[in-house]
């Protein structure tokens, strides 16, 4: 029988520590760096939550030296679509021997792909995998997202990096947990939560009761003591960081500047067809899309006045016909599209990084995720989709540490988009809150050592000697 400590770690359901002992820390991480690349080492299969700017991109890079020092085999490291230059262009900075690879190559010890190619390679020929911007992966549709999560399935040394881990619902975490071999996201709600069913309408209200055209959606929420038990549970393989004060470190350098927004208004070009003698705002998603469709020329019009002595800047859009008439009204604008070929994505994307085009145009889901474009402190965005982490990457894309001039950034929307904002809103704050509770379980994980806890003079009941 193990021991008591042993006992109890067990039926805290804390993730095992699968790692080994670091074997290069270099002088180039600054101190909150080093710690969390230090931790993520000996835990073996980690998830680091930072924030955009904090350097995930170094301790990912030196997390791969050291298994592949560790392993004799070489790492593969996942990027979203344009990260792929942006990470060799790192890993150069920094002395770790790193390559794209598009085919199934392995042409560095460090060998860096897009998800999208994962299918080109065989897991048994790396030591270890890292997802990097892996809040990305839920996006993916089911057959990718199976395939990323088969792969990571059975790699001994797994790494989820990402800035935004559960910016609505806690389920993400679950997503994660499962990815890196621990709990996986249905037995860890099978055991921290209840499923509160509540009845939603095809506009998206909580009536309460069975309507018509209603349709069953799962809240959950904490069983009677669990939070707590979460909380450690998720500190038991993951860290969270907004900033490197949130464990005592020094902020120096890693202040941001002032974030400006600016709200604007635009009337639909033309009335909704049906039947009203005057045009009422939009109520519910159905309605607010007819809206956001007979708003298109405006709203365009709105961009490219407010981006006009944008150099650079970026115009964030939902729909293909925004995209399609912002790339034509705004001079000198390129659009990437998610219909492009990845190549040629990937080559404007990087070109935009390079300041080599104006004004990008491009959707969240396509550009939101991994890129540093601290070049760039203007932008306008369209908030068609309520989505809390589309909106928070788009505007973080600009707004990250590094960043040294205040950032601008133009929402526009109709009178019923004025909702979504606010549905925005209401995420923000749900969203710091978590990250308010994964910080203070970090915090506690970092300063209590077990050990100490379960030591040696501890009164150990008889029945479990």
């Amino acid at each position: 029988m193990g021991t008591y400590a042993e006992y109890l770690e067990r039926r805290a359901q804390a993730g095992s520590v699968t790692g080994f002992e670091p074997l290069w820390l270099p002088d180039f991480l600054f101190p909150f760096q080093r710690s969390m690349t230090d931790w993520a080492i000996r835990q073996g299969r980690a998830g680091l939550f930072e924030d955009c700017g904090l350097g995930k991109s170094c301790q990912e890079l030196v997390w791969a030296q050291n298994v592949h020092k560790h392993t004799g085999k070489p790492v593969l490291l996942l990027t979203p679509l344009g990260v792929t230059s942006q990470m060799c262009d790192e890993a150069a900075k920094f002395g770790v021997e790193a390559a794209i690879s598009r085919t199934g190559g392995i042409p560095a010890p460090v060998t860096v792909t897009n998800y999208e190619r994962l299918h080109y390679f065989d897991r048994g020929d790396f030591g270890g995998v890292i997802g990097d911007e892996s809040s990305a992966i839920k996006g993916f549709d089911g057959k990718r997202r199976a395939e990323v999560t088969e792969f990571l399935r059975k790699m001994p040394y797994r790494l989820l990096a990402t800035a935004t881990a559960a910016p609505n619902d806690y389920t993400e975490l679950g997503t994660s947990s499962e990815a890196l071999g621990y709990l996986g996201l249905t037995d860890m709600l099978g055991r921290f939560f209840v499923n509160d069913k509540k009845t939603v309408d095809v506009k998206g209200h909580y009536n309460g009761f069975h309507a018509p055209r209603a349709y069953e959606q799962p809240a959950w929420r904490f069983k009677g003591h669990a939070e707590e038990m979460f909380w450690r549970w998720v500190a038991s393989w993951a860290r969270a960081m907004r900033k490197p004060s949130d464990y005592g470190f020094s902020d120096d350098g890693f202040v941001l500047p002032p974030l400006e927004y600016r709200h604007h208004v635009v009337e639909p070009d033309m009335p909704s067809d049906d039947g009203t003698l005057f045009d009422v705002p939009a109520v519910g998603l159905r309605e607010e899309r007819a809206e956001l469709k007979r708003s298109i020329t405006g709203r365009c019009e709105k961009a490219a006045e407010l981006l006009a002595d944008a150099d650079p800047g970026i115009a964030w859009c939902n729909l293909n016909a925004e995209g399609d008439l912002l790339e034509k009204i705004i001079p000198g604008a390129v659009q990437v599209s998610g219909s492009d070929d990845p190549d040629v994505k990937e080559e404007r994307l990087s070109a935009f990084g390079r300041g080599e085009i104006r004004v990008l145009v491009t959707k969240g889901a396509v550009a939101a995720y991994g890129l540093n474009w601290q070049n760039c402190h203007r932008m306008t965005y369209f908030p068609g989709d309520h989505s809390y982490e589309r909106h928070y990457q788009a505007v973080r894309r600009c707004w990250r540490f590094g960043q040294q001039h205040p950032v601008t950034a133009d929402i526009i929307t109709t009178p019923g988009g004025v909702r979504a904002l606010e549905s925005i809103q209401i995420k923000t704050a749900k969203a710091d809150r978590m990250f308010d509770a994964l910080v203070k379980h970090m915090n506690n994980a970092l300063a209590v050592d077990r050990s100490a806890v379960y030591g040696t003079d501890t009164e150990v009941p008889s029945w479990v000697r």
